[in-house]
């Protein structure tokens, strides 16, 4: 495969003022992989503003971007992320105070055959950050260890040729995760539903498992102080032990499109697991440690919350996100002991949100921002106003009182304080 690293312009070097600034304040750290520093799309923010102008929060910049559905990091007084251009595909870091690039890696990898371009060529995951390295997946399942710092490539694999993992039409999707040395990724396949490499040589550490891969996210969790991945594959969730893949558990979770992709909720304290997929509806599972493997109970099982690709968030006992897979799409709370669903409400396309200062910052599809309180009786909704294009499907991400979001045209910055 051909490959070419993008310059590092002088307009994008960091001043020193910036370096200064990275070396005192914690609040660059914040958003280094997939849903934020607890995979729980929760914040650290404080003070943010409920009263927006009519024409919304103030814009501190915006950039264009080529497509795809990255949702943007931030770390170490960048932004990382990733999109398609000029018939590359390319993982890019900027200045997070202008948008300006700071380097950008291209390299060849065009969609696999049988991808549906209905959607876009672009990527789908979400690259992750580990210390000085950045690690990222593209539509084509090509993942590259690069120098957060350069771009540099420091090593790479083709997780589908390699490993033989089963291509997925709509685009490699989910997003890696670091455990202990290495970085874990969902393949699919005979003996690689699982791989786990070493972070710094790219060396498999170990592989594991049979089953089918999906659209989904590994999530970290502890069972009874011990920590296993939960993760979404095409017809089951599972349980694993992220040090060698060996399984813990499974539960049956399949739809006609073997498509599951929202990253499950867990209460550690009540050990219930919280996950939705569309079709199939919303279940409530309780996890006890049985010896040394994982005791599953159903608890509840319901089909009017139904999350498709979008985030949702917990907060009390309660679940929050957008349910519906096509139009009408409902914002809704669900009760995750219990399966009651509370409400219901229109207002918003299918959306992603965050937590933030204890509000939700909610984007729909079509572009619509919104910043609401979420109770069990009700979604009181502060704010709104129309930010992006048609198609936003990029969970937002909030680093302080700074709201980055992003659909298959442009980067927009958002002063939320």
């Amino acid at each position: 495969m051909k490959v070419r690293i993008g310059r590092v312009g002088s307009a994008g070097r960091i001043s020193a003022a910036m370096v200064a600034l990275c070396a005192v304040s914690p609040s660059w750290a914040q958003w280094a992989q997939w849903g934020g520093p607890r995979q729980d799309f929760v914040a650290n923010s404080t003070g943010l503003s409920t009263k927006w102008p009519a024409d919304g929060p103030k814009k501190l910049w915006k950039r264009d971007i080529g497509e795809g559905y990255s949702a943007i990091l931030v770390d170490g007084g960048r932004l990382y992320t990733m999109h398609r251009v000029d018939g590359k595909e390319a993982v890019l870091a900027l200045d997070p105070k202008t948008g300006e690039t700071v380097w950008e890696y291209r390299y060849d990898s065009s969609p696999r055959d049988g991808h549906v371009h209905d959607f876009g060529d672009g990527p789908r995951g979400t690259p992750l950050v580990v210390g000085d390295s950045l690690y990222a997946i593209g539509v084509a399942g090509v993942m590259h260890c690069l120098d957060k710092n350069t771009g540099r490539v420091l090593w790479q694999h083709d997780l589908w040729t390699e490993f033989g993992g089963n291509v997925l039409n709509h685009g490699y999707s989910s997003s890696p995760i670091a455990y202990k040395g290495t970085v874990i990724a969902l393949v699919g396949g005979p003996g690689a539903s699982l791989v786990a490499f070493d972070q710094k040589t790219g060396d498999v550490a170990w592989k594991a498992l049979d089953f089918a891969n999906s659209y989904s996210t590994p999530k970290l969790i502890k069972i009874g102080g011990k920590d296993q991945l939960v993760i979404f594959m095409a017809s089951q969730i599972i349980g694993v032990d992220p040090a060698d893949g060996s399984l813990k558990w499974e539960h049956s979770c399949e739809n006609q499109w073997k498509q599951n992709v929202c990253m499950p909720i867990w209460d550690e304290k009540e050990r219930i697991l919280f996950y939705s997929s569309n079709d199939v509806g919303a279940f409530g599972l309780k996890l006890t440690p049985k010896g040394d493997k994982t005791d599953v109970k159903e608890l509840w099982s319901t089909k009017k919350i139904q999350l498709y690709h979008v985030t949702s968030v917990r907060i009390g006992d309660y679940v929050y996100g957008s349910t519906g897979a096509m139009a009408p799409a409902f914002f809704s709370a669900i009760n995750m002991k219990t399966g009651e669903v509370a409400w219901r409400k229109r207002g918003f396309s299918k959306a992603t949100c965050v937590l933030a200062d204890g509000k939700l910052i909610i984007l729909d599809e079509d572009g619509k921002l919104g910043i609401a309180t979420p109770t069990p009786k009700d979604l009181q909704v502060h704010s709104e106003t129309t930010l992006l294009d048609k198609v936003a499907w990029t969970v937002p991400t909030v680093v302080g009182k700074t709201l980055y979001v992003r659909d298959k045209k442009s980067i927009v910055a958002v002063d939320l304080g």
